[in-house]
């Protein structure tokens, strides 16, 4: 039993790159198609904004309370693999709703729903880091800003 594929036609609003099937020719070629992978998500996933912006304020609250280098290196990598994740979420549901187009399949779903879980976990995984980081020093400050000016 044979399945039909069925393509839907591409959408204009996205700019295509004309020759995506090629290899880039050069390190710089690389860079820029990594940097349009990038400006795509951020331009066009209101999720990967959102991790942006928490992960910005993770670092500036580790920042301003004078965390460890180590600390802030654990944030700031807990911070980007949470984006790494978002980045790979977006390229598995680009791939799936190229592949089934504007049908719907269990299996795709399935896909979407676990790539979207792994970024919920290392969402999660960054948060609760990020806390044990950063709320002592903070309540901290807090406490001696409150009761002692």
């Amino acid at each position: 039993m044979s399945q039909k594929i069925l393509v839907s036609l591409p959408d204009k609003s996205v700019p295509a790159r004309r020759v995506s099937f090629k290899v880039a020719h050069n390190l710089f070629i690389s860079f820029r198609y990594a940097w349009a992978g990038l400006q795509y998500a951020f331009t066009t996933q209101r999720n990967f904004r959102l991790h942006v912006c928490i992960g910005t304020l993770a670092l500036s609250l580790g920042l301003g309370l004078h965390l460890a280098a180590v600390e802030l290196a654990v944030i700031t990598l807990t911070v980007g693999i949470v984006l790494a994740m978002e980045l790979l979420n977006t390229a598995l549901e680009a791939v799936v709703d190229l592949t089934v187009g504007r049908s719907y399949h269990e299996l795709a779903k399935v896909a979407k729903d676990c790539a979207a879980g792994g970024v919920m976990m290392t969402a999660i995984v960054a948060v609760l880091i990020a806390g044990l980081l950063i709320l002592p020093p903070l309540v901290y400050t807090l406490h001696n800003y409150l009761f002692f000016g």
